[in-house]
């Protein structure tokens, strides 16, 4: 019977309507042409550019700062949340997993305004805080469901056994527990931090004055006309992302 070959196009297709874009981006940073366009000679100017942006770099570390603190509070608290939907069952319970969830199909643009009314009626003032507790609120939800899903899948009896030789309930969730789920935690912690990163239409609501994160600076350099410096930014970003998959795939393959 001879094979079909349609998965094979259809799969070469769907990387082509992936990847050709971000090769077209890589080839316009290196374009003269400050417009994209057509080709107007090999130049490295818009990557100069890019590292004497003072603006940008204030961005950059806006952004870290606010992903990577969302992140850390998102997964200590995503942790326990999981742990309280899973071990205990009451209407409680039920309301609490409706919290969690509803960030999760509640549109972006209804969490923004829902949050800005919520800090204006507590006269609270906009910047780096409120864009860091607006994270939180919709990067909890991610954690607790993929630590969920974790526990869900483990073993209770491995604590049981513990206990029976001599364990208590601390050492037996520090020994035992927290590491064999450690890798949902951490799945967990990076589609936080990546949602974070990558979060524009919330905190476009709740930024104040000097707040700017880098989604939103790359906004306001669209809006002024700077595609150009977009572009080679945009390379150093997915040079980072393979970087960083390589890395940890490397990792994985040493641990297994």
């Amino acid at each position: 019977m001879k094979r079909s070959r349609v998965p094979f196009f259809t799969t070469i297709t769907v990387l082509v309507f992936f990847y050709l874009p971000l090769i077209v981006l890589s080839i316009n940073s290196f374009n003269d042409s400050r417009y994209g366009g057509p080709w107007k000679g090999f130049t490295f100017r818009w990557y100069v550019r890019l590292f004497h942006d003072p603006q940008i770099w204030h961005a950059l570390k806006n952004t870290l700062l606010i992903a990577v603190s969302a992140t850390l509070v998102s997964m200590m608290i995503g942790t326990l949340a999981a742990f309280a939907l899973h071990r205990y069952r009451s209407r409680l319970q039920m309301v609490h997993y409706g919290m969690i969830y509803s960030p999760l199909i509640v549109p972006d643009i209804l969490m923004g305004m829902s949050l800005l009314l919520f800090f204006v009626a507590l006269k609270v003032k906009l910047g780096l805080f409120t864009i860091f507790i607006a994270h939180v609120t919709f990067c909890l939800s991610y954690v607790t469901m993929v630590v969920l899903s974790r526990l869900q899948d483990f073993d209770f009896s491995l604590i049981e056994a513990a206990q029976d030789l001599g364990a208590n309930g601390w050492t037996a969730f520090r020994r035992i527990l927290l590491p064999l789920i450690m890798p949902g935690i951490a799945a967990g912690g990076l589609l936080a931090f990546t949602l974070s990163l990558d979060d524009f239409v919330i905190t476009f609501f709740v930024s104040g004055p000097g707040s700017t994160t880098l989604p939103i600076h790359i906004y306001s350099m669209m809006k002024h006309g700077a595609p150009a410096v977009i572009n080679a930014l945009s390379v150093i970003l997915l040079l980072i992302t393979f970087v960083l998959v390589s890395a940890s795939r490397t990792m994985r393959e040493k641990t297994e």
